[in-house]
């Protein structure tokens, strides 16, 4: 697959700005909901994500209406973000890395939005600060688990412990979630547009540990990842019709409501 794919730009994994920079955005995060500027970002992306990449939701009812809850997504695109938001009523928090927040009209649409910056290439505590609070205050954090975006177009070989570390020390659930065609979205540029399904797994609990080993949390993070990897294979055998059909049948099986979505 990494062979059809356009190559991404170069990355930079350290950055350089001392961490006062990004205080600012961090103590807006801690005590402030999203304005206005999340539903108007949403409304655009999800028309655009449903009809360009005519993107669907398998399972979205797993998210819980209410209360903390830890979205844990595989990462291919720019566009992951707003692929897993667009089909939530929940307003999701994200931990996006410190590059993109550099003066300009996107880093006033990522802070007015609820979006907060993990400082790349430092041990970060800020950025876990901020999610805890969040989830604390009953919110919903997205994290990936592979840390960035996959250069190849493959799912990576290991979740990093960070998605570990949080889900314990904030005793909150975990939804795993599986991205499935957004590699393709670097192909816009050849006028390839891939269809994109976002799988939502079942939500699953982990005992809370205040202060885990980094043992535990690589555990944690790498069974995580494991679910993951179960739903991506599933599409990737049975394609989005075979998976919603699989769930209807489970859902009929089990006396719920058919629908998948």
């Amino acid at each position: 697959m990494s062979a059809e794919l356009a190559p991404m730009k170069a990355q930079v994994y350290r950055d350089p700005r001392p961490a006062e920079y990004f205080t600012r955005f961090h103590e807006r995060s801690r005590t402030r909901d999203p304005d206005p500027v999340y539903e108007l970002v949403r409304m655009a992306t999800a028309l655009y994500a449903w009809t360009v990449f005519r993107a669907r939701a398998i399972s979205s009812g797993n998210v819980p209406p209410s209360g903390p809850v830890i979205l844990a997504p595989n990462h291919f695109s720019f566009m992951d973000h707003f692929f897993l938001a667009v089909f939530l009523r929940r307003k999701v928090r994200f931990m996006a890395k410190s590059q993109l927040f550099s003066p300009g009209i996107l880093q006033w649409i990522y802070t007015h939005g609820g979006v907060f910056p993990v400082r790349r290439g430092h041990h970060d505590e800020e950025a876990f600060i901020t999610a805890e609070s969040i989830l604390a205050r009953g919110g919903t954090v997205a994290m990936y688990c592979e840390g960035g975006r996959s250069r190849t177009g493959d799912l990576q070989a290991r979740a990093r412990p960070g998605i570990g570390r949080l889900a314990l020390r904030s005793g909150a659930p975990v939804v795993p979630v599986a991205i499935h065609g957004s590699q393709g979205v670097r192909n816009w540029k050849r006028f390839s547009f891939p269809k994109v399904t976002i799988h939502y797994g079942e939500l699953t609990s982990y005992a809370r540990n205040p202060d885990p080993a980094r043992a535990e949390q690589q555990a944690v993070a790498d069974d995580i990842f494991g679910r993951i990897g179960q739903l991506y294979a599933g599409l990737e055998q049975h394609g989005r019709r075979g998976i919603v059909q699989r769930v209807r049948a489970e859902r009929r099986g089990a006396g719920r409501p058919a629908a998948a979505g």
